[in-house]
Protein backbone atom coordinates (compact mmCIF):
# COMPACT_ATOMS: atom_id res chain seq x y z
CA UNK A 1 0.00 0.00 0.00
CA UNK A 2 1.17 3.58 -0.82
CA UNK A 3 1.06 6.73 0.84
CA UNK A 4 -1.29 8.81 -1.91
CA UNK A 5 -1.39 12.47 -2.50
CA UNK A 6 -4.98 13.84 -3.47
CA UNK A 7 -5.26 16.95 -5.35
CA UNK A 8 -6.46 18.80 -2.60
CA UNK A 9 -3.14 17.67 -1.12
CA UNK A 10 -4.69 15.51 1.78
CA UNK A 11 -2.08 12.38 1.89
CA UNK A 12 -4.29 9.03 2.64
CA UNK A 13 -2.01 7.12 4.54
CA UNK A 14 -2.13 3.35 4.84
CA UNK A 15 -2.81 1.76 8.32
CA UNK A 16 -2.76 -1.88 9.89
CA UNK A 17 -5.39 -2.99 13.09
CA UNK A 18 -4.27 -5.37 14.66
CA UNK A 19 -5.42 -7.48 17.83
CA UNK A 20 -3.71 -7.92 21.24
CA UNK A 21 -2.07 -11.26 19.82
CA UNK A 22 -0.69 -9.39 17.29
CA UNK A 23 -3.40 -11.18 14.50
CA UNK A 24 -3.73 -8.67 11.78
CA UNK A 25 -7.55 -7.64 11.61
CA UNK A 26 -7.70 -5.55 8.68
CA UNK A 27 -5.76 -2.63 6.35
CA UNK A 28 -7.35 0.78 6.02
CA UNK A 29 -6.21 4.39 4.94
CA UNK A 30 -6.40 6.52 7.30
CA UNK A 31 -5.99 10.89 5.61
CA UNK A 32 -3.63 13.85 6.95
CA UNK A 33 -4.57 16.93 5.91
CA UNK A 34 -1.56 19.66 6.06
CA UNK A 35 -0.81 21.09 9.25
CA UNK A 36 -1.51 17.33 10.80
CA UNK A 37 1.72 15.82 12.69
CA UNK A 38 4.07 14.08 10.58
CA UNK A 39 2.68 15.02 7.12
CA UNK A 40 5.57 16.70 6.43
CA UNK A 41 7.44 13.57 6.71
CA UNK A 42 5.11 11.23 4.47
CA UNK A 43 4.15 14.02 1.60
CA UNK A 44 8.04 13.07 -0.03
CA UNK A 45 7.36 9.41 -0.79
CA UNK A 46 3.08 9.93 -1.45
CA UNK A 47 2.41 8.67 -5.12
CA UNK A 48 -1.18 10.63 -6.80
CA UNK A 49 -3.60 8.11 -7.28
CA UNK A 50 -2.83 7.99 -11.18
CA UNK A 51 0.87 7.09 -10.10
CA UNK A 52 0.00 3.90 -7.80
CA UNK A 53 -2.53 2.98 -10.05
CA UNK A 54 0.59 2.74 -12.81
CA UNK A 55 3.15 1.08 -10.24
CA UNK A 56 0.00 -1.55 -9.51
CA UNK A 57 -0.22 -2.08 -13.42
CA UNK A 58 3.38 -2.57 -14.25
CA UNK A 59 4.00 -4.49 -11.52
CA UNK A 60 1.12 -7.10 -12.75
CA UNK A 61 2.59 -6.88 -15.86
CA UNK A 62 6.08 -7.65 -15.37
CA UNK A 63 6.34 -9.76 -12.60
CA UNK A 64 6.22 -12.88 -14.75
CA UNK A 65 9.94 -13.77 -14.24
CA UNK A 66 9.50 -13.38 -10.59
CA UNK A 67 6.88 -15.34 -10.54
CA UNK A 68 8.08 -18.03 -12.64
CA UNK A 69 11.29 -17.76 -10.26
CA UNK A 70 9.09 -18.44 -6.88
CA UNK A 71 7.05 -20.76 -8.46
CA UNK A 72 10.26 -22.87 -8.33
CA UNK A 73 11.59 -22.75 -5.64
CA UNK A 74 8.10 -23.16 -3.90
CA UNK A 75 8.06 -26.32 -6.03
CA UNK A 76 11.48 -27.28 -4.95
CA UNK A 77 10.54 -26.91 -1.69
CA UNK A 78 7.63 -29.27 -1.40
CA UNK A 79 9.93 -32.07 -3.31
CA UNK A 80 12.95 -31.67 -0.44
Amino acid sequence: MYVIRLADGTLRVPRSLTSVDGGLIGNAYVEMRPGDPGYDDLLPEALTEEEAAERRRRWKEENDDLEREFLAFKAEQEGA
